[in-house]
């Protein structure tokens, strides 16, 4: 494949028109038609569909498109490499972390340190759900992802656990009358507000809970952690949160937070990243920061490194 006809095709899929496309392109329209046409033939796929309000990728065209992005992306990063041989590491870097996760103090201080050790990398931190974060760095979008995980592994994806957070229990003030750690039976026939069913933290939990003979009573699911400690300290009910996640909605809403003993409940945060395609020198870097920040951390408020 051309790799100026990938550039002209994402350029028009993205603006949603050949006409737009051609201006910013700086291409004659009928020029732009013919190399698509020639890119439709090579794929052997029709890849736009002409509608009254411009132009929409097929099937075929979505997965091109994705493709087409991260070999575009790999590209400028290749040259920016050779052009920077030698010379301080230069380039941007993406970071996805999976909301009220620990990677959000972790990110924090590889912010700080990577300004001062690399200041012309550009560090993009984008905060979603760790199941778009995944898809993003398998399909090259992302560079790598901090993430909660569940038992499975992910084709396409490379895992470098980080650490373990502990769960503890967040609930109104004086809910529960006593000084001990909670147990998850003490959980039982109690009105619980939850992550969602396809969040890995719901997923641990529902775990732990199975294997304390525990039925969740679960009358609501939500993924904002300030609703989640608005609907807490309303009295509506409980939830279940890692400690860092808990300790952010302690610091908006009046709750009480308690640890959970008995049985060690734990999630594991790892760095995802692609194994499908190669780690430009800039992310090369910030992961080797990261790396470094984590294996300097000591057992503390609920967090154990991994070694």
């Amino acid at each position: 494949m051309n790799l100026r006809r990938l550039k002209y095709f994402v350029k028009i899929v993205d603006v949603g028109s050949l006409t737009l496309a051609s201006e910013l392109l700086h291409v004659a329209q009928p020029a732009l038609s013919q190399q698509l046409a020639t890119l439709e033939a090579e794929c052997k796929q029709k890849l736009l569909l002409r509608t009254q309000k411009g132009v929409v990728a097929t099937e075929a065209g979505k997965v091109l498109h994705r493709h087409a992005q991260a070999i575009l992306r790999q590209i400028e990063q290749a040259r920016a490499d050779v052009l920077n041989a030698g010379r301080s590491i230069v380039g941007q870097v993406s970071l996805g972390l999976a909301p009220g996760t620990a990677s959000s103090t972790l990110a924090l201080r590889l912010l700080q340190v990577v300004h001062d050790r690399h200041p012309q990398i550009v560090l993009h931190i984008n905060e979603n759900f760790g199941a778009t974060l995944l898809d993003s760095v398998r399909n090259g979008q992302m560079d790598m992802v901090m993430a909660y995980l569940g038992e499975a592994t992910m084709q396409g994806v490379a895992l470098d656990p980080l650490l373990t957070e502990d769960l503890c229990v967040v609930a109104p003030i004086g809910f529960f009358d006593c000084d001990r750690n909670l147990v998850l039976e003490d959980l039982r026939e109690v009105d619980l507000l939850l992550p969602c069913g396809t969040n890995q933290v719901r997923r641990h939990i529902d775990r732990a809970l199975a294997k304390a003979h525990v039925a969740p009573r679960v009358v609501a699911e939500m993924e904002s952690s300030q609703t989640l400690g608005a609907a807490v300290a309303s009295g509506l009910g409980v939830t279940v949160l890692p400690v860092s996640a808990a300790k952010a909605v302690a610091m908006t809403a009046n709750v009480q937070l308690h640890s959970i003993g008995g049985r060690e409940i734990e999630v594991p945060l790892a760095l995802c990243t692609s194994t499908q395609f190669a780690m430009s020198e800039p992310a090369q870097a910030v992961k080797a920061i990261l790396l470094e920040l984590v294996s300097g951390l000591s057992y503390t408020d609920g967090l154990h490194t991994m070694h």
